[in-house]
């Protein structure tokens, strides 16, 4: 039984990132020059892995950060299930504890398994996980993709990483991310699991 492996990074850094401005799905930032650097990085770390097939989200950002796998010519396929969940009215803003209590509110509530609320016009971490499904059964029906890279976003990557690995969306918190970060996932034809947790080890200034 071939093993399936799964290379899923977090999109490089943008300035919305740095200012702590909410991006979600309605914001198509670009990358930062911090940004296009980890994605250099990460791209000359990996550039010898023999990829059937690199995913993103339609966001521009994610395109950007594999951008020079893309240029070796690898079949490449952007899906929407992949995309940031909505943050709904929160897009755009800046966000601090002071300034929007309904925004750590509605984390709050996450984490105590409450996971079908929402901010206002935005969606919930099940509809997130819903859009995803679609998603995972299309990555699963394609066995000759043996070596797969997947660039998204962080909190859904939280909710995908959950689904994927069967935790209740609650424990999402659980899986960190860092702009660029990798988590490297095996599939065996029943079950994922974790080789790389949060390695950002190609990111490390060389001198």
């Amino acid at each position: 039984m071939s093993v399936k492996k799964i290379y899923l990074i977090r999109h490089g850094q943008t300035d919305f990132n740095v200012r702590g401005i909410v991006q979600g799905s309605g914001v198509d930032s670009d990358l930062n020059e911090t940004g296009r650097r980890q994605a250099a990085r990460f791209f000359a770390a990996y550039k010898h892995v023999p990829f059937d097939k690199v995913y993103t989200s339609t966001l521009r950002r994610t395109q950007q950060s594999v951008q020079g796998f893309l240029n070796l010519g690898l079949a490449h396929e952007n899906n929407a299930g992949l995309n940031e969940i909505s943050w709904g009215i929160r897009e755009g803003t800046r966000i601090t504890a002071e300034e929007d209590e309904e925004y750590h509110h509605v984390l709050q509530q996450w984490t105590q398994g409450n996971t079908a609320i929402s901010l206002t016009g935005g969606e919930s971490p099940d509809d997130v996980a819903a859009r995803q499904r679609a998603f995972i059964d299309l990555l699963l029906s394609r066995p000759e993709e043996e070596t797969v890279l997947v660039c998204m976003h962080g909190r859904a990557m939280r909710v995908l990483l959950c689904q994927l690995l069967n935790y209740p969306l609650s424990f999402m918190d659980a899986f960190e991310h860092r702009n660029l970060c990798l988590y490297k996932l095996h599939y065996t034809g029943n079950m994922f699991t974790v080789r790389n947790f949060l390695d950002v080890n190609h990111l490390a200034e060389h001198g």
